[in-house]
C-alpha cells in the first residue's frame, strides 16, 4: 500500500506543481487537413520563440499553454504547408488550423509523419506511427496491400506464418496482442484464414503500434498494442476510390453531408476468385460449387455540432465462407462450411470542457463468431463458438502547460465467450449433444498517467491502472475424479459471483537528451491479461479457442524492462535505435499433453489447460531513413523465448514455437522519375521450432511412438523478396488513376508451411522410418492491379 501512496502523491505533487502564480493563457484548438478537413493526429504547433510546443492528439485536439506574450505560432505535419501566425496572448484563445497539402512534395516519408525529431524527444519506447502512405508503396500480395503485413516487417514482431496475419511481439504469444479499430476490441485480424488482414486501407486514417512501455490508459493484453483509427469522411467534397485486383475489388465512397459541418464514409471489398474458377470447371470436379471468399465493409459518420462537442459513429463487418459440395454415386452426399464474422461498433463523444481540458468518452460493441456446418444426408452437425464484447470508456485530459499532460480514465466490458457449443440433428430429430457452458464476465479498470518534463534533459511518463475482473453466472461447474469423470456439480445464477481477480499495474517511462540528436530512454510496465487463446497450432486460426479466467485459469501477469539509445544523423533524416528488453510472463495457457475434446465437451476447456511461465529477452536495430526519394528501413532482431509448464515436457524448460533467434526485415523505396515508384521488401527469419518422433517400441500389442523433447528441433530458415512497381498513370485536380504491377517470392523460394512426417513399416526387416514431407503455400506469384480515385 506504501507503494501504492507513493504513485499517488507523485501524481498530486506535479499536478499541484502546474498550478503557477504566474500569469499564462492557453491557445487551444483543433488541426485539421485543409483538404478534407480529416484531424491531422500527431501535427506538431509551438511558438518561435520559445520553441515550446505540442502535438495534436488522435482527434486534431491541441492544447498550449505559455506565459503572456507576444508568439509567432507554427503548426506544421509532414506533406503540408508550415501555418505561420502570430498572436498577442493576453487572454485564452481558440484557434482551429487547417494544413494545406504541398503542391509539391519532394521528399517521401516511410514510417512516421513526426516532426523531424520526435523520435528523440518523447519518452516512448517500441512505439512505430504507421502512415498508410508507406503502407500503399508496399509490395502488395494478389494485388492486395495489407497494414498487418507492415507491421510485421518492424523489429521484435515476428509473423506467425506464411501469410498470416498473426504475429508474435517480443517473445510473447498471439493472444498477448490488443487490437483496436476506433477503439473497439478486434479478435480476429485475419481473412481467409490469415491471408488477408480486415484493414481495409482505404479506410483507415492513422495507426499506433506500442510494444514497449504501453502508457497506463491501455491494458488487458501484456505484448503489445495496435491502435487503428478510421477515417472520418470527407468534410469538403465528395470522393471515389478504389480498385480492381486479379482476385478482389474494393470501393471507397467519403463526402459532406452538411459541408465542414457532417460527413460520411463507406468502403467495401470482396474477392471473387471462386466466382471466376467456377465456369472453367468440369462438372465432376471436386472444385465445382466451392466457395471461398471473404467480403467486409466500414462505415463511418462524422458530426461536429460544435468546436466543443464532436460525436463519432463507425461501423465494421466482415464475413468470411469457406466451403464445398461432394457427391459420387458411390458415397452420401457431403457439404462441409467454414464461416467466421467479425463485427464492430464505436459512438464517440468529444468535448472540449475548456482550453486545457479534453473529455473523450466512447460506446462500443465489438462480436466474434465462427461457425462450422457439416451435413452428409440426413445428418446435420454444427460447432459455433463466438466472444460479445459490450464496453463503455472515458478519459479525461489535462494539458496545463507544454510540458505537462495529465490523464485520468476509466473503462468497463461485459464480455460474453461461448467457447465451444455442439449441435446435431438427423433429418427432423434434434440429438442431445452437451457443450460446456457459456462464459460471462465483468472487466473494469481506472487508470491515472502524468507525463511530464524537468529541465530540457529528462522527461517521464509514469501511470497508474487498477484492474478488476470476475467470473459471474450463470454457469454451471463441474468437478472431476482423477480420471476426469464428472462427480458434481454446481449452478451459478445469472449475475452471481464465481471468481475475482484484481491487479495493480505500475508503467513507466523515461527519456534523457543527451543532445539535440541523441537521447536514453528506459520503461518498465506490468501488465494483466484476464482472456486467454489457446492454439494448437503455430498459426493463427479462426477456430483457436478464448476462455476467461476462472476458478482454474488464473490471469496472465507480465512485466517488461526495456532500455534503448536513438540517435539521429544527417539533420535527422537518418533515424537509428537499439533497443534491449527482458519480458517474463506466468500464468501462461497451453493444452496440456494427451488433450481431449471429449472432455472438453463434457466439462469445460479449462480443466484441457494448464499453466506455466515463460520468458523472453533480445536486442532490437533499426535504421530508417526518412528523406528523399530513396527511403525505407532496415530492422534486425536477436531474440530468445522460452517456457516451462509442469505438465508439459517433464516440467522441463524448452523453448516456445515462436522462439526464433535472427529475423531480418528490409524495406526500401525509391522514386525512379515523377509518378513512378519501386519498393523491394526481403525477410528472414530462424526457422520455427517442432517436435518430432524419435523412436518407435511396442507395449503388448500396442505400437507406441516416442517423441524428441518439446521443441527440440527446427525446420528450415524462412526467406523471401517481393518487389512492385507503382505507375500513377495520370493526375488531375478531379481525377488520378495508377496501375501497381508486383511479384510475392521473386525467386521461388519453398518456405515451409508445415512438416508432416509419414511413418512406414518394412515387413521383411519390422523395421520403421520416418520421412519428413514439407508443405509449401507460395511459389512466385505475380499479380497487377488498377487503383483510380475521382474527387
Amino acid at each position: 500500500m506504501k507503494k501504492i501512496f507513493y504513485l499517488f502523491f507523485f501524481f498530486l505533487l506535479f499536478f499541484i506543481s502546474s498550478v503557477s502564480a504566474q500569469k499564462k493563457y492557453t491557445i487551444s484548438g483543433y488541426i485539421n487537413d485543409a483538404s478534407n478537413g480529416e484531424a491531422m493526429t500527431g501535427a506538431t504547433i509551438y511558438a518561435k520563440e520559445n520553441y515550446k510546443g505540442t502535438t495534436a492528439n488522435t482527434y486534431g485536439f491541441y492544447s498550449l499553454t505559455l506565459d503572456a506574450g507576444t508568439y509567432t505560432f507554427q503548426a506544421s505535419f509532414i506533406g503540408c504547408e508550415t501555418f505561420t501566425k502570430t498572436i498577442e496572448l493576453t487572454s485564452n484563445i481558440s484557434l482551429n488550423v487547417e494544413l494545406k497539402p504541398s503542391i509539391i512534395e519532394t521528399q517521401a516519408v516511410i514510417i512516421t509523419g513526426t516532426r523531424k525529431n520526435e523520435n528523440i524527444e518523447t519518452t516512448d519506447m517500441g512505439k512505430t506511427e504507421i502512415r498508410i502512405e508507406t503502407v500503399k508503396k508496399m509490395p502488395m500480395f494478389f494485388g492486395e496491400v495489407d497494414l498487418i503485413k507492415t507491421i510485421q516487417l518492424l523489429p521484435g514482431i515476428q509473423n506467425s506464418g506464411e501469410g498470416n496475419s498473426g504475429y508474435y511481439v517480443r517473445g510473447g504469444s498471439l493472444d498477448q496482442n490488443l487490437v483496436l479499430l476506433d477503439g473497439a476490441t478486434i479478435y480476429n485480424v485475419g481473412h481467409l484464414f490469415g491471408f488477408f488482414s480486415i484493414f481495409n486501407t482505404d479506410a483507415i486514417r492513422s495507426a499506433e503500434m506500442t510494444k514497449a512501455g504501453i502508457p497506463a490508459n491501455f491494458g488487458g493484453r501484456l505484448a503489445s498494442v495496435l491502435d487503428v483509427s478510421m477515417k472520418e469522411g470527407n468534410m469538403k467534397k465528395y470522393e471515389v476510390d478504389g480498385g480492381i485486383g486479379l482476385i478482389y475489388s474494393r470501393i471507397n465512397l467519403q463526402g459532406p453531408i452538411v459541408k465542414n459541418k457532417a460527413s460520411f464514409l463507406i468502403s467495401g471489398r470482396r474477392t471473387y476468385v471462386d466466382l471466376i474458377i467456377q465456369p472453367f470447371l468440369k462438372e465432376d470436379s471436386d472444385l465445382k460449387g466451392m466457395r471461398f471468399y471473404f467480403y467486409d465493409l466500414n462505415g463511418k459518420i462524422n458530426w461536429m455540432i460544435n468546436d466543443k462537442h464532436h460525436i463519432f459513429l463507425s461501423g465494421y463487418y466482415g464475413s468470411d465462407i469457406y466451403g464445398f459440395n461432394y457427391s459420387s454415386s458411390s458415397s452420401s452426399d457431403l457439404k462441409f462450411t467454414f464461416k467466421w464474422n467479425n463485427a464492430s461498433a464505436a459512438l464517440r463523444w468529444n468535448y472540449m470542457i475548456n482550453n486545457q481540458l479534453f473529455l473523450n468518452t466512447s460506446l462500443l460493441f465489438s462480436d466474434y463468431n465462427f461457425n462450422t456446418d457439416v451435413m452428409l444426408d440426413i445428418y446435420n452437425f454444427t460447432i459455433l463458438s463466438s466472444i460479445r464484447d459490450y464496453t463503455a470508456k472515458t478519459e479525461l485530459s489535462y494539458h496545463p502547460r507544454p510540458e505537462h499532460l495529465f490523464k485520468f480514465g476509466a473503462n468497463y466490458i461485459y464480455h460474453t465467450f461461448t467457447p465451444n457449443t455442439y449441435s446435431a440433428i438427423s433429418g427432423d430429430v434434434g440429438m442431445n449433444v452437451q457443450s460446456p457452458g457459456i462464459y460471462h464476465a465483468n472487466e473494469a479498470a481506472v487508470y491515472v498517467l502524468d507525463e511530464f518534463e524537468i529541465g530540457k534533459k529528462l522527461k517521464f511518463n509514469v501511470g497508474l491502472r487498477a484492474s478488476y475482473f470476475e467470473h459471474i453466472g450463470p454457469y454451471t461447474s463441474y468437478k472431476l475424479d482423477e480420471l476426469g469423470r464428472v462427480t458434481d456439480s454446481i449452478f451459478y445464477k445469472q449475475g452471481e459471483r464465481i471468481k475475482g481477480y484484481w491487479g495493480v499495474e505500475p508503467r513507466f517511462s523515461a527519456r534523457y537528451a543527451i543532445d539535440t540528436f541523441t537521447s536514453l530512454k528506459a520503461s518498465y510496465t506490468h501488465n494483466y491479461q484476464y482472456i486467454h487463446q489457446v492454439a494448437l497450432s503455430t498459426i493463427s486460426l479462426p477456430t483457436d479457442a478464448w476462455i476467461i479466467s476462472n476458478e482454474l485459469v488464473k490471469p496472465q501477469i507480465g512485466n517488461q524492462y526495456s532500455l534503448g539509445i536513438y540517435r539521429n544523423f544527417l539533420d535527422n533524416m537518418l533515424e537509428t535505435s537499439i533497443e534491449a528488453y527482458f519480458k517474463n510472463m506466468k500464468n501462461l495457457t497451453e493444452y496440456k499433453e494427451g488433450y481431449s475434446p471429449f472432455t472438453e465437451i463434457t466439462s469445460g476447456l479449462e480443466y484441457q489447460y494448464t499453466q506455466g511461465t515463460g520468458y523472453g529477452y533480445g536486442i532490437e536495430l533499426f535504421l530508417n531513413k526518412t528523406k528523399g526519394k530513396f527511403t525505407g528501413w532496415i530492422s534486425y532482431t536477436l531474440s530468445w523465448a522460452k517456457r516451462k509448464f509442469p505438465e508439459i515436457n517433464g516440467s522441463k524448460e524448452f523453448f516456445a514455437k515462436n522462439d526464433r533467434r535472427h529475423d531480418i526485415s528490409i524495406m526500401l523505396s525509391y522514386e525512379i522519375i515523377p509518378n513512378v515508384n519501386a519498393s523491394l521488401v526481403w525477410v528472414y527469419a530462424t526457422g520455427n521450432t517442432m517436435t518430432i518422433p524419435v523412436g518407435f517400441y511396442f507395449l503388448g500389442y500396442n505400437l507406441i511412438t516416442e517423441y524428441s523433447e518439446k521443441n527440440a528441433y527446427r525446420i528450415a530458415p524462412y526467406h523471401r523478396l517481393d518487389i512492385s512497381v507503382n505507375w500513377i498513370i495520370k493526375r488531375t485536380p478531379r481525377f488520378e488513376h495508377a496501375l501497381n504491377f508486383s511479384v510475392y517470392n521473386v525467386y521461388n523460394r519453398r518456405n515451409p508451411f508445415f512438416i508432416s512426417i509419414n511413418t512406414q513399416m518394412n515387413n521383411e526387416s519390422f523395421s520403421l522410418n520416418n520421412t519428413a514431407y514439407q508443405m509449401s503455400l507460395f511459389p512466385i506469384m505475380p499479380s497487377i492491379s488498377w487503383n483510380f480515385k475521382f474527387k
